[in-house]
């Protein structure tokens, strides 16, 4: 695989308690998304947060990894549905990201729960995310049931 890179631009005004910022894909792909303190603490409102974008990421790669691991083994998906969750809390008196739950639902003709089970492992230990966030020493749940 080639190397890969992306890109976003940020702009943020004010302080980081009333500030706030905006987030856009190099690639075109979203632009002027939203991000603030009070929008990534409390209620969203309409904004991201980066919490948010590293669930789409990390999820997104799962995703990406469990089809072509389905794929391979002859059962390629008809759909997956694919939720991520990033946590962060608070350690030693500073913010860190502590867990990543990742619940697949699969839908694929001719697959049983053990042959999911052993595509999702292999999926998950091919995922540059998973394999990112536990070099980090973040928790991974990552499981999957059939559709």
């Amino acid at each position: 695989m080639p190397r890969i890179e992306r890109s976003a631009h940020l702009t943020w005004e004010g302080n980081v308690a009333r500030g706030a910022g905006t987030i856009t894909a190099g690639t075109g792909a979203f632009d002027g998304l939203g991000f603030s303190l009070p929008s990534r603490i409390g209620r969203p409102e309409g904004k991201t947060s980066p919490e948010e974008l590293l669930a789409a990421a990390h999820g997104g790669c799962i995703t990406m990894s469990l089809a072509s691991e389905l794929t391979q083994a002859g059962t390629p998906p008809g759909r997956l549905e694919v939720t991520c969750r990033i946590v962060m809390d608070e350690v030693d008196g500073s913010h860190e990201i502590v867990a990543s739950h990742v619940d697949a639902v699969v839908a694929a003709d001719g697959l049983d729960d053990a042959s999911l089970q052993l595509a999702l492992e292999q999926a998950d230990a091919g995922c540059p995310f998973s394999r990112l966030l536990r070099r980090a020493g973040v928790e991974l749940h990552v499981g999957a049931g059939l559709a």
